[in-house]
């Protein structure tokens, strides 16, 4: 039988999952391993140094930079508060004294004897790195972070927005296949993540914002809208720093587009379980795409996906489940009827591999290979 490789989405209602939750620089773990853990644990954390400001007390005192240690109060390392006097003359005359003051609270940090100025550090600030998902701690790395793993539910969108959120599944609007409306959201939706339709308006959007929902599942969204949304084009997309709420997930892509049956079923069944999610997407090398984690409640049969939530390349056969991911047919589902061998011209004139689509709408269509991704469950 014909076999081909190509990307995949993760569509599964049970599979290993681990995370690896690493700081951005050397910290401290709290937790150790095999403990369970909440998604809104704190496993780690670490201290960020705060910003700094310059004094500069030569010119402030009118003094030589060699005599800039004669004039100090506070030495390095000293705690100092705003407008706190750090340096003075002592003339005769009292009132013809000159002060240097310190612009922010934190910590004399220099006093440097080349330049004449001072440098005040602000206290530092504590970064803390959160679980993300409900489970077990199976890796305890020393300053860095730690790899949780749990089973459950693993759903992977197309492309996403915003960062890390966790709670309740809950369905809003009239089915996979009708764009959901302003109204079909209700004020009880506040802090879930939230499945709709083929669709998401901005005015959807901004009613998700203001009742305070954490994450808006849809087909799909408006490029237009989504550039409106972040201020800028998305160019190559790496996302997920975005400081937006609620996330937004597209399972499909842009414009009107149901989400997958499989998708929508999937996530259905979970409504009331708590979830995590992320819109966090990577479509360059080291593919990431946003997802929906819902941890389950016992153990049971399982595949094994990676510490990074990525997935194998899937195997293209025929009868596998594969969505089409270009034009003319962008949007499709449907299943491998025939890998031909050999280079096929297509419309655009060039020799490439094609495979031979039975679409889940009556139509068949030939496309290249590179224009269709299996959905793998």
């Amino acid at each position: 039988m014909a076999h081909s490789y190509t990307p995949g989405l993760k569509v599964t209602s049970r599979t290993l999952i681990r995370k690896e939750r690493r700081l951005p620089i050397a910290g401290c773990v709290l937790v150790q391993k095999d403990v369970r853990v909440k998604a809104d644990d704190i496993v780690a954390r670490a201290e960020l140094p705060g910003p700094v400001a310059t004094v500069n007390v030569v010119n402030q005192l009118g003094i030589a930079v060699s005599e800039i240690q004669d004039f100090m109060l506070k030495k390095e390392g000293d705690p100092v508060k705003t407008d706190e006097v750090i340096a003075e003359t002592r003339p005769f005359l009292k009132f013809l004294k000159s002060v240097a003051q310190a612009p922010i609270d934190g910590t004399i940090e220099t006093v440097s004897t080349v330049t004449g100025q001072v440098i005040v550090r602000a206290a530092p600030r504590p970064l803390d790195l959160r679980a993300y998902i409900d489970g077990t701690v199976v890796e305890v790395r020393v300053r860095e972070g730690v790899v949780i793993e749990t089973e459950g539910a693993f759903i992977q969108g197309i492309l996403g927005v915003g960062g890390e959120v966790c709670g309740e599944i809950a369905l809003a609007g009239k089915g996979r296949d009708v764009a959901i409306e302003p109204d079909d959201l209700s004020d009880s939706l506040s802090g879930k993540i939230v499945v709709t339709g083929s669709f998401i308006s901005s005015e959807v959007f901004a009613r998700a914002s203001k009742i305070g929902i954490a994450a808006l599942i849809c087909g799909g969204f408006n490029d237009t809208d989504l550039r409106k949304l972040l201020g800028r084009d998305l160019g190559v997309a790496i996302t997920g720093h975005e400081e937006i709420k609620p996330i937004l997930i597209m399972t499909e892509g842009f414009g009107r587009i149901p989400i997958a049956k499989a998708t929508y079923e999937l996530l259905a069944a979970h409504v009331g379980e708590r979830a995590s999610a992320s819109g966090a997407t990577q479509i360059r090398a080291g593919v990431l795409r946003p997802e929906i984690i819902i941890p389950a409640a016992d153990a049971g049969p399982r595949t094994a996906l990676d510490a990074g939530g990525t997935v194998e390349p899937a195997g293209l056969m025929e009868g596998t489940r594969i969505r089409i991911i270009r034009e003319p047919y962008f949007g499709c589902l449907g299943r491998v009827k025939s890998l031909p061998h050999g280079l096929a011209v297509v419309e655009s004139e060039a020799k490439v591999r094609v495979v031979e689509v039975a679409c889940d709408d009556g139509r068949t269509a030939i496309v290249p290979r590179s224009n269709v991704e299996a959905i793998e469950s």
